[in-house]
């Protein structure tokens, strides 16, 4: 079963994903060009994560959807256990949202002006004033329920383990006097752990848990609260640094 599935992704799945990525790619360019960065910045990558999940036959769960209102912007924080992240997030999140990505995608062909059409919100620390613009920016596209999606650690994980939290979604969070949302990942390392080469993706569940929002008036709390909970959420094999 494992060959067979092997072959279906390498002959069947991945030209269809490729082909996906690039029409998803231009319709959200072009859409957000003439009809506004909210809708096209979000819907075409949405039902794009829904088809390569369903593609490779990889089951989805959400748990706690009831523990976040619909009309209210939040930073949501998670753990980053691999590529599967971001389809899981916007094939099960359900909330239109903007992801917080470094500066350099923007340099990334294709993909980059994609996700600036989008409006998703490049970081750049590199100096007081660049980082003032950064929030300034944030604070223009974080309205009427769209929220951030963040990964604290900032890179996908070797291990499975979460690895050390940045502060900066916190200090985003406390500038823009948002509730900071933890959620936890399972199952997006063992789908597809990172590695060097090309891998094929296993067939796993991937759920996604979200837990109760937190204040951000103290980012030292908010960032040790959200870490102990996302890791509470975790596999037990996947807890600890």
């Amino acid at each position: 079963m494992i060959l067979l599935y092997r072959i279906y992704q390498f002959c069947i799945a991945a030209p269809l994903i490729i082909l996906a990525t690039v029409l998803t790619a231009l319709v959200t360019i072009i859409g957000s060009a003439i009809g506004g960065a909210h809708f096209w910045g979000y819907w075409p990558a949405r039902y794009w994560s829904k088809f390569i999940c369903a593609i490779l036959l990889l089951r989805i769960r959400v748990e706690g959807m009831e523990n976040v209102d619909k009309h209210t912007s939040y930073v949501f924080v998670a753990n980053h256990q691999g590529s599967f992240d971001i389809f899981l997030i916007y094939a099960a999140l359900g909330r239109n949202f903007k992801w917080m990505m470094k500066k350099e995608l923007r340099k990334a062909p294709f993909i980059g002006k994609a996700c600036e059409s989008a409006r998703h919100i490049f970081v750049d620390n590199s100096t007081p004033r660049k980082t003032l613009e950064t929030m300034q920016k944030a604070g223009n596209t974080l309205q009427h329920g769209t929220s951030l999606v963040v990964f604290p650690e900032g890179r996908r994980t070797f291990t499975g383990k979460m690895g050390p939290f940045k502060k900066g979604a916190y200090q985003l969070a406390n500038h823009l006097k948002l509730p900071i949302v933890p959620m936890t990942i399972n199952g997006s390392f063992d789908v597809l752990p990172r590695m060097k080469g090309i891998s094929f993706v296993n067939r796993r569940n991937l759920t996604l848990t979200i837990h109760q929002p937190i204040s951000s008036e103290d980012m030292q709390q908010a960032m040790a609260q959200s870490r102990a909970m996302i890791e509470e959420g975790l596999d037990k094999k996947y807890r600890g640094c």
